[in-house]
């Protein structure tokens, strides 16, 4: 769309967004420019390194991703958001009870952020509810929300446009709210100001280099996802690894280590709304009776939960893994394993078999 300068006060604009964004339950919004140009650089010697693993979407789309205005013809700026996510009962001194949950070996650990309802779907509605208040305001403009479901740059963009800084784990930092938020962005065709990006506040320490279970971390501001238990346990569709498969532990669908040794994270900031509380199910239950679950109640389980989308194999694959693990540990669950080396899941049986191992 085409706005009369004259009239608009880009500043002005920003702010009454922001407004509009904390009413709907975002944290803080900014604005970065569409030209990425000096991030494809290492954009490409990340995908060259294979670091991407079977994550074939990261390239798929060349460097559409480092160009917001190829992606979407006509963007002229991206509004970009981040949305809180820590529980809103949790308490005091989170990170302790997170560390001690993986302590219990025969405990099923799913990664915070995933406990409650799907953040995509929380997100894209509200973002979409934000760009519909942004047209009752300026009349129609042309836009296009994302959260983590295109070729996009997000923490770049959001750290270009002031919402934290690059921690040496890649993930952003924020002063005020560590790291546990989610994403957002909104291409849109108006010409905005762009946010100040602010300083890096990690100086020298390596804690989360240092506490990865699996050395995924392989250099400051580098991550070789092939390694992260996160990317094994949700986008590794085939068999995990057997050096990988000892330091899962007992994470069964992703990791927080490297946040919850984060000193920023004690900053960190309670969601307001009840979408990211925990589900039933979902935490502090055992393995084996997580693994139990048939498909179908799986399904019913992670109805409108991110889990859903690596369906039941791989959640059952993931479970042998941690029973391993656990069985290694000192836990009696070979019995229950030994019930399951016939399990009709190829990928399923080699985990059990192998979980089986870690007994002898």
């Amino acid at each position: 769309m085409t706005i009369n300068s004259t009239q608009f006060d880009g500043n002005q604009w920003v702010s009454q967004v922001q407004a509009w964004a904390l009413e709907l339950g975002f944290s803080q919004i900014g604005v970065a420019s569409v030209d990425l140009s000096s991030a494809e650089a290492g954009l490409l010697a990340w995908l060259e390194q294979g670091f991407h693993g079977d994550m074939a979407y990261m390239a798929n789309h060349g460097l559409k991703r480092a160009r917001p205005a190829e992606l979407v013809p006509g963007t002229l700026s991206v509004i970009t958001v981040r949305m809180n996510y820590l529980p809103r009962d949790t308490p005091d001194g989170w990170q302790t009870v997170e560390w001690v949950r993986l302590d219990h070996p025969t405990e099923g650990i799913v990664s915070v952020y995933a406990r409650g309802r799907d953040y995509h779907k929380v997100l894209r509605s509200r973002l979409q509810k934000l760009s519909d208040r942004i047209a009752q305001a300026i009349g129609p403009f042309g836009h296009r929300v994302f959260t983590d479901s295109a070729p996009v740059l997000e923490a770049e963009l959001a750290a270009r446009s002031g919402q934290g800084w690059r921690g040496k784990h890649t993930l952003l930092l924020n002063r005020d709210a560590g790291s546990l938020f989610f994403l957002g962005e909104i291409y849109v065709d108006v010409p905005l100001p762009v946010s100040e990006p602010v300083q890096e506040h990690c100086g020298t320490c390596n804690a989360c280099i240092e506490v990865c279970p699996t050395q995924a971390i392989v250099a400051p501001h580098r991550l070789d996802a092939r390694r992260c238990i996160s990317y094994l346990t949700i986008e590794h569709a085939g068999a995990i690894p057997l050096e990988l498969r000892a330091p899962i532990g007992n994470r069964i669908y992703g990791c927080d280590d490297c946040q919850l040794v984060c000193p920023w994270n004690k900053f960190a900031q309670r969601s307001p709304l009840p979408d990211f509380d925990p589900r039933e199910g979902l935490s502090g239950q055992q393995l084996v009776a997580l693994f139990e679950w048939t498909e179908a109640e799986f399904l019913q389980r992670t109805e409108g939960s991110p889990i859903r989308r690596i369906g039941h194999e791989r959640w059952q694959r993931n479970i042998a893994v941690a029973l391993g693990n656990a069985l290694r540990a000192g836990a009696d669950v070979g019995p229950f394993l030994q019930r399951h080396v016939q399990h009709p899941s190829g990928l399923v049986r080699e985990h059990v078999l192998w979980a089986l191992a870690q007994g002898r």
